[in-house]
């Protein structure tokens, strides 16, 4: 069987750590993993430390990847400028496309988004939203990066692809920008306080419909569109395929923990957290948990947006559907079933 060389940036992040592993099980492929800290995940794959804002630190490090097919570019950089987190974002991939199109035999070079796409972060939008919707006013780097990206493709024997996922969840406690963690934290704090399991948001987004993505989905799903050639030169929205209401799954979270369940009141999540370490640590050490660190296993900025979107977040999945992509699940087991694994692995109480 022929192989493929699979360049994976963001490697120890959520997502490109979960198409690591799906590239690792495929068995089809040579891997190098690129991210400023060496993943925690087992198996043959060559790892790179690399600066890719830097693009002389890119020559210099990744420019005798000769062997490269696919880039799957999963690498973000926080900035808090507008404008800033635009020209980081690109000069990434910039740097990393210019460095390898110059070496390698590119076959495929893929970009992860999401769903600020069509500005769900901005506040209510046309839904159910597809691919081709019109863009929202104001900077997005998702924008400058695809554009970049379709432009240097033109004429080229490489295709690119574009993923755009939201609210991707998985087994993660190093990346605090992950919603089912978050939930579980909150829910275990909460318990230990005697406090019962309320919904922390608006009452709109209470009941709101709203939608995610299994990180382990989302890694099969970017593979095939790296692979598949009706699928070249296309974005794609990329969800669990269903719906849910948060009214309809936090009775659930509350038995799940065994907690009261309360009604919904409006607290900013953040606010409510902020100074909560010392009875994270308090639970850490009365159950025997994985010493995690409060800073490091949950950022409370992100579960307060979520909770804070009172109107309906819905992606329409029916291109990738027509395309070929046919994969899905159900979005309350996901849920419930990554509790149960942070639990089993001593995570959570």
């Amino acid at each position: 069987m022929t192989k493929h060389t699979a360049l994976v940036t963001g490697a120890s992040g959520l997502v490109g750590g979960y198409l690591l592993k799906h590239l690792l099980d495929d068995r089809g492929w040579d891997i190098v993993a690129v991210s400023r800290s060496k993943p925690d995940i087992p198996g043959e794959y060559r790892h790179i430390a690399v600066d890719l804002l830097d693009a002389a630190d890119c020559k210099v490090k990744l420019g005798g990847l000769t062997d490269v097919t696919h880039v799957f570019f999963t690498a973000y950089i926080e900035r808090r400028d507008p404008q800033e987190l635009v020209a980081a974002n690109t000069a990434m991939l910039v740097n990393l496309v210019e460095t390898l199109e110059a070496v390698a035999g590119l076959e495929h070079v893929h970009i992860s988004e999401g769903t600020k796409w069509y500005g769900n972060h901005l506040g209510p939008f046309r839904t159910p939203a597809k691919e081709g919707d019109p863009r929202h006013p104001g900077s997005n780097f998702y924008y400058n990066q695809q554009d970049w990206l379709e432009a240097r493709q033109k004429g080229k024997p490489w295709t690119w692809s574009a993923v755009r996922p939201h609210a991707v969840c998985g087994f993660s406690t190093s990346r605090p920008m992950n919603l089912t963690m978050a939930i579980a934290v909150y829910a275990s704090i909460s318990k230990e306080l005697g406090l019962p399991l309320s919904f922390p948001g608006k009452p709109g987004a209470y009941t709101a419909l709203y939608q995610a993505t299994d990180a382990a989905l989302l890694a099969k799903g970017i593979a095939w569109m790296a692979t598949e050639p009706k699928a070249a030169n296309q974005a794609f929205n990329l969800t669990n395929g269903d719906l849910i209401r948060w009214q309809n799954l936090w009775p659930k979270f509350a038995d799940f923990f065994g907690m009261e369940l309360a009604p919904p009141r409006h607290t900013p999540i953040k606010a409510l957290m902020a100074e909560k370490g010392p009875v994270w640590d308090r639970i850490v050490a009365k159950h025997g948990l994985q010493p995690h660190s409060y800073q490091d296993i949950v950022s409370w900025a992100y579960p307060e947006n979520v909770f804070n979107s009172d109107y309906d977040i819905v992606s329409d999945m029916g291109k990738a559907r027509r395309f070929g992509f046919h994969d899905s699940l159900d979005t309350e087991e996901m849920f419930l079933r990554m509790f149960a694994e942070f639990r089993s692995s001593r995570v959570i109480p």
